[in-house]
């Protein structure tokens, strides 16, 4: 059960830093704070390898047809660096959508790989899963915020706090992709690799063949791997990438539709605006953000 001080003091923290509905920063780097007195419609975004323990309210994540809800309670794994669309489904005044998002630290959680004993790697094997926080989870999450108020505890206790939290979501039930990960061999992992390549590269044009040889493997096991992970194609993977980082010069830094798309790699201003139309459902010369873009793992 989530305490309701944590929810509290997760609740004040966003308010007294001036963003409700954006997110912000602690104390500890990688660890943010959100809330939301209101529903969200569906929007598209960027999910980065991260956990999010929900306090108060749900939210849903739609990847490829599959829904996945996570409220009260409940921890979201995220494993690799995946474009989602999501919405707040449960928030009010009195009781706001509240969350706690980690970015995970996969060189720790590799550190670990003695550690953890016998697994079941297949179970649950989804790159974005989420299912109820045991209570020592929850208790983790909530010794880090409150370290992460005084600079010397945070600097001090964080590193041993961060080790027990990656080890708790190891051996989750639904940390099967996280634990895939371990073997950095696996397709998970060169998957993760193929996606920070993408991620560097995404203006220009990625052969799939290349992207396959890079990991090693054939072009079809490339790709049912790569659908595994990221529920979508290598080359759909990419226009995301393009597309979202063309809203998001649009919005703060208010180019233009043309120099946003050259920017981003496209050839034809028309063929971007029809694919942002279709990606965000209004044209770029239309789009307007709902709130501030975030740097902070979308939660």
């Amino acid at each position: 059960m989530v305490p309701k001080n944590l929810i509290s003091d997760v609740f004040d923290l966003v308010g007294r830093t001036g963003t409700l509905g954006e997110g912000c920063v602690t104390g500890v780097d990688g660890l943010f704070a959100f809330a939301q007195t209101k529903t969200t419609e569906c929007a598209a975004s960027f999910y980065e390898p991260i956990m999010c323990l929900v306090l108060q309210g749900a939210k849903e994540a739609y990847l490829n047809g599959r829904v996945v809800r996570y409220s009260a309670g409940d921890t979201l794994i995220v494993s690799h660096a995946i474009p989602v669309e999501s919405a707040v489904m449960q928030a009010s005044p009195d009781a706001p959508y509240t969350a706690l998002a980690l970015r995970l630290d996969l060189a720790m959680a590799r550190s670990m790989n003695d550690e953890i004993g016998e697994r079941d790697d297949s179970a649950n094997a989804h790159s974005l899963n989420a299912a109820a926080s045991d209570a020592a989870l929850i208790d983790a999450t909530h010794r880090l915020f409150n370290v992460s108020k005084d600079p010397v505890e945070a600097r001090t206790l964080a590193p041993l706090i961060l080790r027990e939290i990656h080890f708790r979501l190891l051996r989750a039930q639904h940390g099967g992709m996280l634990r895939q990960l371990l073997n950095q061999d696996s397709p998970a992992s060169r998957i993760a690799q193929v996606i920070a390549t993408m991620r560097e590269n995404f203006k220009s044009n990625l052969p799939v063949a290349d992207l396959a040889s890079e990991c090693g493997m054939s072009l079809s096991a490339f790709h049912e791997h790569f659908r595994s992970v990221t529920a979508t194609t290598p080359l759909q993977y990419q226009k995301d990438l393009r597309l979202l980082e063309a809203r998001r010069l649009l919005v703060t830094e208010n180019r233009s539709v043309a120099s946003a798309a050259y920017e981003v790699g496209y050839e034809s201003p028309t063929q971007f605006s029809r694919e942002f139309s279709r990606k965000f459902g209004m044209p770029p010369s239309m789009h307007k953000p709902a709130a501030p873009l975030v740097p902070a793992p979308t939660t």
